[in-house]
């Protein structure tokens, strides 16, 4: 009798733990467990740590609460300014309920990857092209408000959706390129215009200036000169003012070594050449051709030159005229 009640004993026993074993269930911190009781729903969502189901009657679905990383393929498509572009993005979603999660769509992430996709093509036709490249924030929110509102039906509710990139053709890329190039060639000219028109006006001011301080203007030649000078690598060519020409012409002495007046107001005397430095020294020779004539024609100009010229004595012959010409020889010689 007492082997017959332990070996009954042992049998629960074993049966217990056999059921225990069988419908024990842990649940993790970001799950929870949904459980079909006969294909049924049980309303009360298992919550993390350890539970018990009935074996064989019901079956228990974990579904993960993690946000997941969807990404979304590259969609081409055309903008509503007619440019062909191709455009991937990227959702983040979590399940917020879990029981709707697995009765109210068949699988949700695929779903919400074909709701993400059709979302991303409706948003390529509405934008523009420079919307796309430059006000994404914008399109974001629209992209995440389109797949938020049936998302929220199937239990998922959609965190965040991000444009990742945007490729365009190459022709498109040139035509930019050279646009942008255009855009910053007219801006640098608006910059160089600008600085043009203000330097003028500190120049007109800074000319009003020096020709009230004459001074200045030769201080400003001076320092020029000072700058130019420091590279050795070029040829200064220096205009002297007239002024001081002037200035070293009053500061000269005069050709007697006197030295200039000190009475104030008064300037030293320019010495002037006389006139008689400019008349001819020489006497007028006797047009006539009598007074060539005589015995002595040669004493005669000679002695009618002033005494400055000392000429040498002519030859005899020089007056005799040209040299008779040698009788010619015989040919037949």
């Amino acid at each position: 009798m007492v082997e017959e009640l332990l070996a009954a004993a042992a049998a629960t026993g074993v049966a217990v733990v056999v059921y225990v074993g069988a419908a024990a269930r842990v649940v993790k911190q970001y799950e929870r467990g949904v459980v079909f009781r006969f294909g049924r729903l049980v309303s009360q969502v298992r919550q993390p740590g350890f539970t018990m189901i009935v074996p064989v009657v019901d079956r228990l679905h974990k579904v993960n609460l993690q946000i997941v990383t969807l990404p979304v393929p590259a969609q081409e498509g055309i903008t509503r300014d007619n440019v062909t572009v191709r455009v991937d993005a990227v959702v983040y979603f979590k399940v917020v309920d879990a029981a709707d999660a697995l009765v109210r769509v068949e699988d949700y992430r695929f779903a919400v990857s074909q709701m993400a996709q059709t979302s991303l093509r409706s948003i390529i036709g509405k934008s523009d092209l420079d919307d796309l490249l430059s006000n994404r924030e914008k399109l974001n929110q629209g992209l995440e408000l389109m797949l938020d509102s049936p998302a929220m039906g199937w239990g998922v509710a959609i965190d965040r959706v991000e444009i990742k990139d945007v490729s365009l053709p190459e022709t498109m890329k040139r035509s930019m390129a050279r646009q942008a190039e255009a855009d910053r060639e007219r801006r640098a000219r608006v910059i160089n215009a600008d600085a043009e028109l203000q330097a003028s006006k500190k120049l007109a001011e800074a000319a009003g200036v020096m020709s009230a301080q004459p001074a200045a203007l030769q201080l400003r030649l001076l320092q020029t000169v000072m700058a130019v000078s420091a590279e050795k690598n070029s040829t200064l060519v220096l205009p002297i003012p007239v002024e001081l020409l002037r200035f070293l012409e009053r500061a000269a002495p005069p050709q007697g070594g006197a030295a200039p007046s000190d009475a104030a107001g008064d300037e030293a005397p320019v010495p002037v050449a006389p006139p008689e430095m400019f008349q001819d020294p020489l006497p007028e020779l006797p047009s006539e051709p009598e007074a060539l004539e005589g015995p002595e024609p040669q004493a005669r100009v000679t002695a009618d030159l002033p005494d400055l010229v000392d000429l040498p004595p002519l030859p005899d012959d020089t007056l005799a005229g040209p040299p008779a010409d040698p009788a010619p020889r015989d040919e037949a010689a």
